[in-house]
């Protein structure tokens, strides 16, 4: 499709927005709403076979997400959201990289419910944060594989109070390999299936 390699050419080389300047971010904002009336999937919540499976961030404008990168002497690597939709479960990865055997982990796992048929709330249960080898990270997989077991890390890992720390997001466009959702906090996420 014309339009998605469109937007994909102007999300490459920013770094998942890092390095996009203003006119660049003004361009992909529009390539994006161009590509979410094309939506081919008209109510992606229920589109769980779509939803399922590992998704890696390339492009947003979350300046949470985007300030881990900001860390001295640490560059944020890659960012994963995987969906378990039997679960209604959520695990938001984000790898960083910096000094030899100190690359750190900050996690987030989070429960999900429809509330439309493009919208589900978030609510955050539990973060982590740590060092990879303290943790035993080997990829999302195996990290969401100790999550589920119940796994306490040798990290900073902590509940979360879904009362107070919970979002929504939008789930704008969705197929086989693309999704693009917008969050309550006006931010813009686009993911490629791995």
């Amino acid at each position: 499709m014309v339009k998605k390699a469109a937007l994909l050419n102007a999300i490459a080389g920013t770094n998942r927005g890092l390095l996009a300047s203003e006119l660049q971010k003004q361009a992909i904002l529009a390539a994006i709403a161009t590509l979410e009336d094309l939506n081919p999937t008209p109510r992606p919540v229920e589109a769980a076979n779509l939803l399922e499976g590992n998704w890696r961030l390339l492009y947003t404008t979350s300046k949470a997400l985007l300030n881990i990168d900001r860390l001295p002497i640490y560059k944020l690597g890659q960012i994963y959201q995987c969906i378990r939709v039997e679960t209604s479960s959520v695990y938001n990865i984000a790898e960083i990289y910096g000094l030899p055997y100190l690359e750190g982990l900050v996690s987030v796992a989070a429960k999900f419910e429809p509330v439309s048929e493009r919208r589900v709330q978030v609510k955050f249960q539990r973060s982590i944060v740590g060092l990879q080898r303290l943790i035993g990270y080997t990829s999302p997989e195996n990290l969401i594989q100790q999550i589920v077991a119940g796994k306490k890390f040798a990290a900073l890992d902590v509940p979360i109070n879904s009362e107070t720390q919970q979002g929504w997001l939008d789930i704008t466009y969705i197929d086989e390999n693309l999704r693009i959702g917008r969050g309550n906090e006006g931010s813009v996420f686009v993911l490629s299936k791995t």
